[in-house]
Protein backbone atom coordinates (compact mmCIF):
# COMPACT_ATOMS: atom_id res chain seq x y z
CA UNK A 1 0.00 0.00 0.00
CA UNK A 2 1.34 3.24 -0.86
CA UNK A 3 1.74 6.12 1.65
CA UNK A 4 1.67 9.93 1.40
CA UNK A 5 4.35 11.51 3.23
CA UNK A 6 5.23 15.03 3.60
CA UNK A 7 9.20 15.77 4.51
CA UNK A 8 10.62 18.88 6.37
CA UNK A 9 13.81 19.84 5.66
CA UNK A 10 15.92 22.52 6.67
CA UNK A 11 15.86 25.74 5.34
CA UNK A 12 13.62 24.26 2.10
CA UNK A 13 9.73 23.85 1.54
CA UNK A 14 8.14 20.97 1.96
CA UNK A 15 8.36 17.77 0.13
CA UNK A 16 4.89 15.42 -0.38
CA UNK A 17 5.55 12.11 -2.65
CA UNK A 18 3.68 8.71 -2.42
CA UNK A 19 6.45 5.48 -0.73
CA UNK A 20 5.42 1.85 -0.15
CA UNK A 21 5.26 0.71 2.99
CA UNK A 22 8.78 -0.59 3.25
CA UNK A 23 10.09 2.50 2.03
CA UNK A 24 8.79 4.69 4.69
CA UNK A 25 10.14 2.11 7.09
CA UNK A 26 13.97 2.56 5.61
CA UNK A 27 13.29 6.47 5.59
CA UNK A 28 12.47 6.09 9.51
CA UNK A 29 15.01 3.76 10.20
CA UNK A 30 17.84 6.11 8.49
CA UNK A 31 16.54 9.02 10.41
CA UNK A 32 18.92 10.55 12.98
CA UNK A 33 21.76 8.70 10.91
CA UNK A 34 24.52 10.80 9.26
CA UNK A 35 24.62 10.86 5.40
CA UNK A 36 22.73 10.62 2.30
CA UNK A 37 19.50 8.34 2.10
CA UNK A 38 17.43 7.66 -0.86
CA UNK A 39 13.87 7.84 -0.97
CA UNK A 40 12.30 6.05 -3.98
CA UNK A 41 8.36 7.13 -4.57
CA UNK A 42 6.19 6.30 -7.39
CA UNK A 43 7.21 9.52 -9.37
CA UNK A 44 10.89 9.23 -9.18
CA UNK A 45 13.69 8.87 -5.93
CA UNK A 46 13.87 11.81 -3.46
CA UNK A 47 17.58 12.26 -2.31
CA UNK A 48 17.74 13.84 0.98
CA UNK A 49 20.79 14.79 3.60
CA UNK A 50 19.24 13.09 6.85
CA UNK A 51 20.69 15.93 8.96
CA UNK A 52 18.37 18.17 7.28
CA UNK A 53 15.15 16.48 7.93
CA UNK A 54 13.53 18.18 10.46
CA UNK A 55 10.25 16.11 10.70
CA UNK A 56 7.97 13.63 8.58
CA UNK A 57 4.43 13.10 8.09
CA UNK A 58 2.29 10.80 7.68
CA UNK A 59 -1.17 11.39 6.03
CA UNK A 60 -3.92 9.01 6.55
CA UNK A 61 -6.01 7.97 3.07
CA UNK A 62 -8.58 5.66 5.62
CA UNK A 63 -11.83 6.10 4.43
CA UNK A 64 -11.25 8.25 1.51
CA UNK A 65 -13.16 7.77 -1.41
CA UNK A 66 -13.86 9.95 -4.39
CA UNK A 67 -14.69 13.68 -4.01
CA UNK A 68 -15.06 14.68 -0.51
CA UNK A 69 -17.48 16.93 0.53
CA UNK A 70 -16.58 19.01 3.74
Amino acid sequence: MAQHISIGIESSPAVTLRVSDEELRKLQKALGSDGWHDVDGEDGTLRVKLKMVTWVKVEKDEGRVGFGLG
